[in-house]
């Protein structure tokens, strides 16, 4: 699936997921906003791996990666360390979803599905991009750009008055 520079490939392995060409119309969409906000649309062509997974599997690869044995909702794997602002090369990197989390938040925080795990795509793709959230300073930068890209989605302020990034 192309999404302008952004060449997407979407796998869906496990869970209880939407059906996978919503998933693609929806990674397609989200990627789209987020390179029409971050002006990376004159960049050569990177390729971008979307994976949809399940809990136990999120588990895993929080535990070997993050050694935090527990399930997450998204994880992001760059290919090559980028710094915000540069251009990514030909291979972007991964965004791995889990959805008994993501479901499990939307329901919590009384968000549409698609909508959380709409910002949770773009969350994914900004790691993949540099942007980090370990600092103050950096998570209210990677915060604004989420807002401003779920804005262009028209899905509202996904934290509302909380301070802090996901």
């Amino acid at each position: 699936m192309d999404s302008g520079p952004i060449l997407i490939e979407c796998l869906v392995e496990a869970g209880g997921w939407p059906d996978a060409t919503q998933l693609e119309q929806l990674a397609e969409k989200t990627v789209g906003a987020a390179v029409d906000e971050l002006q990376l649309g004159d960049n050569e062509q990177s390729e971008l791996s979307l994976l949809f997974a399940n809990d136990a599997q999120m588990r895993e690869l929080n535990a070997n990666w993050r050694d935090q044995d527990k399930p997450t909702n998204v994880l992001s794997f760059p290919v090559v360390a980028l710094s915000p602002g540069m251009a990514p090369g030909p291979m972007l990197g991964d965004i791995i979803l889990g959805f008994e989390t993501i479901d499990r938040e939307a329901r919590l925080e009384n968000k549409p599905f698609g909508n959380h795990l709409t910002h949770l795509i773009v969350h994914g793709f900004l790691h993949l991009l540099g942007y980090d959230h370990q600092t103050e300073t950096e998570g209210r930068e990677m915060e604004a750009l989420e807002r401003r890209i779920l804005h262009r989605l028209t899905i509202p302020d996904p934290y509302g008055e909380r301070q802090g990034c996901a």
